[in-house]
């Protein structure tokens, strides 16, 4: 370590010596994913792929604390703790990509501790809520210190580079942007310059979210998803020139869907909701067990889209549907859940705040 970095590093264990400093983002569900990947939407750009995603309240907590000088140590709920100097830290360690995060800031002496309110490997993008949380965390450290930041659309850039950098297969954004920016909003994917890049049409604020809390349903299967498989399935055959038809249908469904949703028509909604589901099923049977495809079922027949969040394979499922559908489908729901340990209904509503910093003087907060 310079001698330059180690008093920047004693300077900042200093002010959580004195003050708390953490920041909290949301998880969420989705539609579309995969969509977000470079590898997807630059060939399909002409199609004009979008993702869709609802941020939700479950949040993940990220706090710092000062630790022994030369160390970085960090705790987390279903974890055994781990401790490593930074250049020694294994990014792929199961939380590897929160020593990645500190890496980057090169600040040691530091106690990284993360609570995470939504189940363990749910597919409800924690991994990238928990990243967008501490990079809000370091953010509110370094303003404290009066170090001049750039503005918040870095901390998805940021944390998404970093994710994708040790993650070994191509991700997508669209995690990371609901962590941040929070509602319910269609990610439109693009490149400017020759760079990808997005847009965000925000389609339920602050004063819709009530209106849609009581038309969404939130279940977990009661079994851990592995999604990196899946997504690796889907890009290779992709790559290959297979199912090339298949993913322009799914570019179409969703569009449709996120317009239908902008106009609550969700009828409409649930319709292209559930053909999406359906084709992607059809490249991967594995994206749901039988618990899952139980529940989606269920669903259909009740005038209700299903979907399972992020890439499937296990976690969660989510409904969309009319407010009395959905209070049905809710009964089913549990039903069928109550027969698997560790599953059931998720007591969840949308999250319109994004990230918040908890610093007092923090930009976030």
């Amino acid at each position: 370590m310079s001698e330059k970095t180690r008093h920047s590093s004693e300077k900042l264990r200093g002010i959580l010596e004195k003050d708390r400093i953490s920041a909290s983002a949301p998880c969420r569900v989705d539609m579309g994913g995969t969509l977000d990947i470079t590898s997807l939407f630059y060939p399909l750009a002409h199609l004009r792929p979008c993702t869709f995603n609802i941020s939700l309240d479950m949040r993940t907590r990220v706090s710092l604390h000062p630790y022994t000088p030369g160390r970085v140590r960090v705790e987390s709920m279903g974890f055994a703790p781990a401790e490593y100097s930074l250049d020694e830290a294994p990014f792929d360690h199961p939380m590897g990509l929160m020593f990645a995060v500190a890496a980057h800031f090169a600040i040691d002496g530091i106690l990284i501790e993360v609570e995470s309110s939504s189940p363990p490997r749910s597919a409800l993008g924690g991994s990238s809520s928990a990243a967008v949380a501490l990079v809000a965390s370091y953010f509110e450290l370094l303003k404290a210190a009066q170090i001049r930041l750039p503005e918040i659309e870095a901390i998805p850039v940021l944390a998404h580079g970093i994710e994708e950098s040790i993650a070994g297969v191509p991700c997508g954004m669209q995690d990371q942007l609901a962590a941040v920016y929070g509602g319910a909003n269609a990610w439109h994917w693009e490149e400017r310059g020759g760079r990808p890049s997005w847009r965000q049409q925000s389609l339920a604020g602050a004063g819709e979210a009530s209106w849609l809390n009581e038309r969404i349903l939130v279940a977990y299967c009661g079994v851990p998803h592995e999604s990196r498989d899946i997504n690796g399935t889907w890009i290779r055959r992709f790559l290959s020139g297979r199912d090339r038809r298949r993913w322009e249908k799914i570019v179409d469904a969703t569009k449709r869907f996120v317009y239908a949703f902008s106009e609550k028509d969700l009828d409409s909604a649930a319709g292209w909701m559930n053909l999406e589901t359906e084709i992607r099923r059809e490249l991967t049977p594995e994206v749901v067990d039988e618990t899952g495809a139980e529940l989606m079922e269920a669903a259909a027949l009740g005038n209700c889209g299903a979907r399972f969040a992020g890439a499937g394979g296990g976690g969660c499922l989510w409904a969309l549907g009319p407010a009395e559908a959905i209070s049905e489908l809710r009964e089913e729901w549990a039903a069928v859940t109550k027969r698997r340990p560790e599953a059931g209904i998720l007591e969840t509503r949308v999250d319109t705040r994004g990230v918040v910093g908890d610093f007092s003087i923090g930009r976030f907060s």
